[in-house]
């Protein structure tokens, strides 16, 4: 399991259902829209403190952004 592209599906979605822009998130987060851009393609392999501020952004928990999700435990779709 790449653990860049479990954290960066699970902010895109996270992201989307807050209705949050990656410029709003970045703000919030006080970290740069071009790192949140990588962050969500799976690019970055961001530190716990950033983890942390990013959960804290978009309001949900640090645990939500490494959860696993249906495509870690499945695979990609056929």
């Amino acid at each position: 399991m790449d653990m860049r592209k479990l954290v960066g599906r699970n902010f895109a979605r996270l992201r989307a259902a807050a209705q949050l822009t990656q410029e709003e998130v970045a703000e919030r987060a006080d970290i740069s829209q071009q790192y949140v851009s990588g962050l969500e393609r799976g690019l970055r392999n961001p530190s716990i403190e950033t983890i942390f501020k990013i959960s804290q952004a978009l309001g949900v928990s640090h645990v939500d952004l490494v959860k696993p999700d249906e495509q870690a435990v499945n695979g990609p779709p056929r």
